[in-house]
Parts: C-alpha cells; sequence; structure tokens
C-alpha cells in the first residue's frame, strides 16, 4: 500500500467498498501502487498495468493494454470505438467482485504477464482515422495548416481527427475546425 493513494479510498463515495475491495485483490498480485490521473494505478517495473476508476453507474478495473488479453470470459468493456488499447471490467456491487474474484485475480495475472514479456497494442495509423470533409477543405485552402498539421506528433493529429469527427452536425464540426486553426499552427495539441 502506498500512503498517497489511501486518500482515494478513505474518502467518502459511491464505490468505497468496492474500491478497496479491488484494492485488495490487485496489491495481492504483487503490483506496485501509485497514483496516476487521481486514480490508484498498478505497475509493474513502473509500467502501469491496471487502474481502479469510477463513474456515476458503475467502478471499473481499467487495463492499460486489455485489448491483448484473451477475454476468456467477455467481461472486457472497451469505453468508445476509438479506445485501442485500454479495456474495463465494470462493477455495481461489491458481490459482483466478490462473486468474481478468481476471475479478476486471472485477468490481473495474465495482464501482468503481457508487461513482462514487453508486448505492445499494435495502434491504427492516423491515417486509418476519417478526416472529416469540413477539415479536408481547410487544409486544401490553406496549406499552412496543412503543413502544421503534418508536423504534429500522430497523437496530437488524432487528437484534432477525433474532436472534429464527433458531431453529427457540420455547423458544429466546422466550427471546431475553425477554433482549432490557430492551434494547430502554433503546433498545439487539442489540449495544450
Amino acid at each position: 500500500m502506498n500512503p498517497e493513494v489511501d486518500w482515494f479510498f478513505t474518502k467518502a463515495t459511491k464505490w468505497q467498498e468496492e474500491y478497496e475491495e479491488l484494492r485488495e485483490l490487485v496489491l495481492a498480485t504483487g503490483l506496485s501502487e501509485a497514483l496516476k490521473w487521481g486514480c490508484p494505478c498498478y505497475t509493474s517495473r513502473k509500467n502501469n498495468v491496471v487502474l481502479i476508476h469510477g463513474f456515476k453507474d458503475y467502478c471499473a478495473l481499467l487495463f492499460m493494454k486489455g485489448a491483448l488479453l484473451s477475454d476468456t470470459k467477455q467481461i472486457l468493456v472497451q469505453q468508445t470505438a476509438n479506445v485501442q488499447a485500454t479495456r474495463q471490467i465494470r462493477f455495481t456491487s461489491l458481490a459482483q467482485i466478490v462473486d468474481m474474484k478468481a476471475t479478476i485475480e486471472a485477468y490481473i495475472q495474465e495482464a501482468i504477464a503481457i508487461e513482462e514479456a514487453g508486448l505492445t497494442v499494435p495502434m491504427r495509423e492516423t491515417a486509418e482515422f476519417a478526416m472529416p470533409e469540413e477539415f479536408e477543405r481547410v487544409l486544401n485552402v490553406m496549406p499552412d495548416v496543412r503543413d502544421a498539421f503534418d508536423k504534429l506528433t500522430p497523437g496530437r493529429q488524432r487528437g484534432y481527427l477525433l474532436y472534429f469527427s464527433a458531431p453529427k452536425q457540420a455547423k458544429t464540426r466546422e466550427a471546431r475546425v475553425e477554433k482549432c486553426v490557430q492551434p494547430i499552427l502554433d503546433g498545439n495539441g487539442l489540449n495544450n
């Protein structure tokens, strides 16, 4: 147990009992505990393996390389279609965690083995992401924006493409593209 993480487990939340049970399960595997992104994160050789987090309707174990897990029980959830590596096991009660204890332990052990083997999740190339026509038009009429976009890291490029593609209405997509032209020219990512 890492005392820096204790506050997460002692604060009164809807999922407090579930968090504590998950913590015990994960720590029993020998992983090291740290606080990352405001959540308890468990590492092997300083590499992130699993994270405990919660939402309104569920709490979860997030496996950093969950896409590589065999998922024999078909319990892993991909949060959205654009999430490439991580997968969750979601819980809605303490009883559910207790009932699934052996399965949870097996998934954690497999995740540790994947990390220790140095396996990586194959990521889609930026070119495989949809290019919204609203952004394509800007790139065609403003070569400086195209040059600046091409110089961004692949992660920043994907971030913009996902952000531009998300709205259903063209008007909203256009507004997002217009708002982001200057940050792209400045070499910044979406969240800089």
